[in-house]
């Protein structure tokens, strides 16, 4: 699964990398957890253009009744997302990038659970594949959330977890962001494990347990 994650980014590396015309001012994230505010991509439904849109982590169906189920859907199984009543549609119709720069997995050792870090060998930002949903009740705001998509690890992550984000390659952004692609084959084609040869890892501190921390401490070496 992906529980935490970090994004650290400058804005105009964000921009450039993701092909935006503009990014609001986005303070840097060490310690990003669910229910929490997170940056995605997405393609905006008027000009067709890609914008950044700080969504809630934890899909909400727009059947749910309320907030709360939210909580229980921060990640979808790439393997049957394309079934689940929850993100069927979103799949279809509403893909995003979920920006990250490094996401965190725990191990269990001596009745303890370690926490490791994952990243790009180079630090570089990355896209989770993502699914977002708009959700409202009564007359009150709507709110849009999101979850990532999770499939089976690679050789680096399997040690510690037999699950892992979707890291899309960035070749394959404007295909999972485009909504005329609705081509299960197509899409279930570029959720694949991420090669282990371009991550890294290492474990960090337990500070991260404490989703209220966040500070650079998070991702420094233990």
């Amino acid at each position: 699964m992906c529980g935490r994650f970090s994004f650290t980014q400058p804005d105009e590396i964000v921009a450039q990398l993701f092909h935006l015309s503009s990014v609001p001012n986005l303070s840097p994230r060490y310690n990003i957890a669910p229910t929490q505010s997170v940056p995605t991509v997405l393609v905006n439904s008027e000009d067709k253009e890609r914008e950044l849109k700080m969504l809630r982590w934890g899909l909400i169906p727009s059947w749910a009744k309320d907030i709360k189920m939210g909580a229980k859907l921060i990640n979808a199984r790439a393997e049957t997302v394309a079934e689940k009543p929850a993100f069927r549609s979103a799949f279809k119709h509403r893909r995003c990038l979920v920006l990250a720069d490094g996401f965190y997995e725990w191990q269990q050792q001596d009745g303890k659970k370690q926490p490791f870090y994952f990243r790009w060998e180079d630090g570089k930002p990355f896209a989770f594949a993502g699914l977002w949903e708009r959700w409202e009740k009564g007359e009150g705001d709507a709110i849009a959330s999101c979850t990532i998509l999770t499939t089976e690890a690679n050789d680096l992550m399997r040690p510690i977890h037999d699950r892992m984000p979707v890291i899309l390659d960035p070749k394959d952004y404007e295909t999972w962001l485009d909504p005329q692609v609705q081509k299960r084959e197509t899409l279930e084609s570029l959720l694949q494990p991420y090669q282990s040869e371009d991550m890294t890892v290492y474990p960090v501190s337990t500070k991260v347990n404490n989703a209220r921390t966040d500070s650079p401490d998070c991702i420094k070496q233990a």
